[in-house]
């Protein structure tokens, strides 16, 4: 059974703008960004069957609802983010007192090099993708291999709009992913063909919907709703698609998988 951690939207709003999505003057629904992360919840509890770990809201830190954003899981340890941008820096020891209440063993890098955990480190069977440029940068990737013991593979971002590595890239199982080929430069899209043997390419109108940024449990993926065609790719390979409107967070650059934290 696949566990995710989440964190309720008591909080959430638009109080800064750190990304091309963000913008206060538009800012958010809060009751419907609530019905949307319900909705989201009860799709991973129910056709899913993922268990499900809250952390709790805080006042202040309104992008604690992405817990993608809180570290990388590996086993029972967690390599800790460092975030880039001050505005989110207060979630650091807000999630480092969660695993390490929770039984993780907190791995953190030094204070000046910016990491943004899952949401630009993901795993596709045994490779380690990881992202760099916008938000994590290059020079993490070598100190989390060497803490890990495991080689990472590199991958450039090069448009501000896919900031995080889960925004442009969706590993759905062993060699097997979904990207949206212009995020990346040259080098990157060569990486990503070596090593993963079926990538279904998103079409730009599917990735503005942050397509990729979708949960992948065994044979059923949740992803933002509006992404047409990449619904019909997916179904062809025999993956049950559920859509989920999650509008509310779209303004703010992020859906269905930086609201979760995949734990095992």
């Amino acid at each position: 059974m696949a566990t995710l951690l989440m964190c309720p939207p008591t909080h959430y709003r638009i109080e800064y703008e750190i990304n091309p999505w963000m913008s206060r003057l538009r800012g958010t629904e809060a009751s419907l960004a609530e019905a949307q992360w319900r909705h989201l919840r009860d799709v991973l509890a129910g056709p899913c069957e993922a268990a499900l770990e809250l952390i709790e809201p805080r006042p202040g830190l309104p992008d604690l609802v992405f817990t993608a954003n809180a570290g990388l899981i590996v086993g029972r340890r967690v390599v800790l983010s460092r975030f880039r941008f001050p505005v989110r820096s207060g979630e650091e020891p807000v999630f480092r007192e969660w695993f390490a209440a929770h039984g993780f063993k907190v791995v953190e890098l030094p204070e000046d090099v910016f990491f943004e955990g899952a949401g630009d480190a993901l795993f596709c069977g045994e490779h380690l993708f990881c992202g760099y440029h916008f938000r994590s940068e290059i020079r993490s990737h070598d100190l989390i291999a060497r803490l890990l013991g495991r080689r990472i593979l590199s991958l450039q971002l090069t448009d501000p709009r896919f900031y995080h590595l889960d925004t442009c890239f969706c590993p759905l199982k062993a060699g097997q992913a979904m990207y949206y080929p212009a995020a990346f430069d040259d080098y990157g899209r060569r990486v990503l063909t070596a090593n993963i043997d079926d990538l279904i390419e998103v079409t730009e109108p599917d990735a503005l919907q942050f397509g990729c940024n979708a949960v992948c449990v065994d044979d059923q993926v949740v992803l933002p709703a509006g992404c047409t065609q990449l619904v019909g790719e997916l179904c062809g390979r025999g993956y049950r698609v559920h859509p989920v409107n999650l509008s509310e967070y779209l303004k703010s650059g992020g859906a269905a998988k930086c609201l979760t934290l995949r734990l095992d």
